[in-house]
């Protein structure tokens, strides 16, 4: 429950990171299917869509050309290149859903969190997702019948750089099962929303209360 009935708070940026595989997405989903104050950041991409994706909803898919145009024009919050694709974060639709005292949900890696961070560190929830074992992490990969064997590999070979920023978030959680990871999630998140700064009514919703003892 928030406290916008009484004093109004400001959104916050949930960021959830781990390495392909780890469970960030169907956590990401769950999240959003059971909280109706958060909702998921839609990314850019100059990725081809996978099957069942639309432009729109799942990413906004972008030519090369139309990425760096709004590059250039500092339209993303955060922008990087992953697998030989580029991914960023349309700024404004972020920054008036925080204005008006919504969450957004972010799938985004490290380098993104970083920059995300430089950019709005006063917004940020940053959640790292671990694999339980490497084992478990390629067997997922395997399960997910949607990337070739070779995008398997490089993915397993990249997984031991992304988990070494472990450090640079707020919490960890270890997803082995999901749903006592979803019940973690949603705690941080329920912690996170009464944090004194975000609460944007709290002075004046205290003068009052004390000016009526």
């Amino acid at each position: 429950m928030s406290n916008d009935k009484h004093v109004g708070r400001r959104g916050l940026m949930l960021v959830l990171s781990s390495p392909s595989g780890a469970g960030k997405t169907t956590l990401s989903r769950a999240l959003l299917e059971s909280d109706s104050e958060i909702t998921m950041s839609v990314s850019a991409t100059t990725r081809a869509p996978r099957p069942g994706e639309t432009h729109g909803k799942d990413y906004y898919f972008l030519s090369t050309e139309d990425f760096g145009i709004m590059r250039n024009k500092g339209e993303f919050l955060e922008h990087a290149k992953v697998f030989g694709n580029y991914y960023g974060t349309p700024s404004k639709p972020v920054m008036d859903a925080l204005a008006n005292g919504h969450d957004v949900l972010f799938d985004i890696d490290w380098q993104g969190t970083q920059q995300l961070e430089e950019a709005r560190h006063e917004d940020i929830v940053k959640v790292f997702i671990l694999p339980p074992s490497a084992q478990d992490l390629e067997k997922r990969l395997n399960r997910r019948a949607q990337d070739p064997a070779d995008v398997v590999a490089a993915r397993m070979a990249k997984a031991s750089d992304e988990i070494s920023h472990y450090q640079e978030y707020d919490y960890i959680i270890i997803n082995e099962n999901i749903e006592k990871s979803l019940g973690e999630l949603r705690a941080i998140l329920v912690a996170e929303r009464l944090k004194r700064h975000r609460l944007t009514g709290l002075s004046n919703f205290v003068k009052q209360m004390r000016e009526t003892l």
